[in-house]
This record gives C-alpha cells, structure tokens and sequence, in this order.
C-alpha cells in the first residue's frame, strides 16, 4: 500500500519478487533468474514508480474535443460529450478521478496513473480525431496525420 497527499494506492507483488525497505528506498529483486521473473521485476519496478509519482504528485492527462457543435459538459459526475451523434454521450466518471472542463479542454486528474490513462482512452475512444478535417476527441499536444482529399474532378483530356 503506498500512501501520499493525492490518495492511496494498493499494489500486489508476486510471491517471486523480493521487496526491501532500506533508508527510504523501495528495493526490488528476482527470487530466481528465470525470464518470467525478470520481467515481472522490471514491471513491479514500473508500477511502483508511477504509483509513487501520482499519490506525491498526481497524473493529469488532458483532451481535446475539436470539431463544429462538438462540445463536452459535466453533469451530475457524469461527463456529457456532443459529438455530432444523433445522441448526446454520457460517460461515468470513476470515484477517483476528477474531471474539469475549460473551453474545449477536459482535463482528467487523479492518483493512479493506470486509472486515469484507462479513462482518457475511453473518452478518446469515443471519437477519435478523423485524418481529414481533424475533427474528433485528441490529447493535447498529439499530432494528427491529415490525409488529401478526394481530387476535383478527373482532368479534361
């Protein structure tokens, strides 16, 4: 369990992973050098790191929504996207993650950084940017490949 000002976080170790506590570091070792074990080394090694980071820290990841009439609300914990669907989106908004919306930003925080990637994909997902106008949801900074359109017409002969 690692604890911090932006929340608490629980992490398994498997049985094959030795974990020492010296002077304020966390260390981390195999039990034996079999290949399974020296990846799940590397892997706990990881998620401890991101997990300290977000409950010292936190982790924010923030979306774009670009597109005409496209637009994204917050109502009652629940995200609402226009997305040019015949229908409004409605998407939940897990317990542990705060969601703020400023213009056409949506930036999702939170402690767990697995949580809150997991949860900007999912919005993301929904409506991802098109190569040809460029319209759709987007992380901030992401470049979009764009494509050439159809040509005008054949050329005369």
């Amino acid at each position: 369990t690692i604890q911090g000002p932006k929340g608490t976080i629980t992490q398994a170790i498997p049985p094959d992973i030795v974990v020492h506590i010296e002077d304020n570091n966390i260390l981390l070792g195999p039990r034996n050098k079999k290949k399974n074990t020296l990846a799940l080394w590397g892997l706990c090694g990881a998620l401890l790191r991101n997990h300290i980071e977000g409950v010292v820290n936190g982790v924010e990841k923030k979306l774009e929504v670009r597109g005409i009439g496209y637009k994204a609300s917050l109502e009652n914990k629940k995200l609402c996207l226009d997305l040019g669907f015949s229908h409004s989106v409605y998407v939940d908004i897990p317990e542990d993650i705060n969601v703020a919306i400023e213009k056409q930003i949506i930036t999702i925080t939170g402690a767990d950084k697995q949580k809150v990637g997991q949860f900007a994909a999912q919005i993301r997902a929904l409506k991802k940017p098109e190569p040809y106008q460029g319209k759709g949801i987007r992380y901030v900074g992401e470049v979009v490949r764009k494509k050439e359109g159809k040509k005008a017409g054949k050329q005369a002969k």
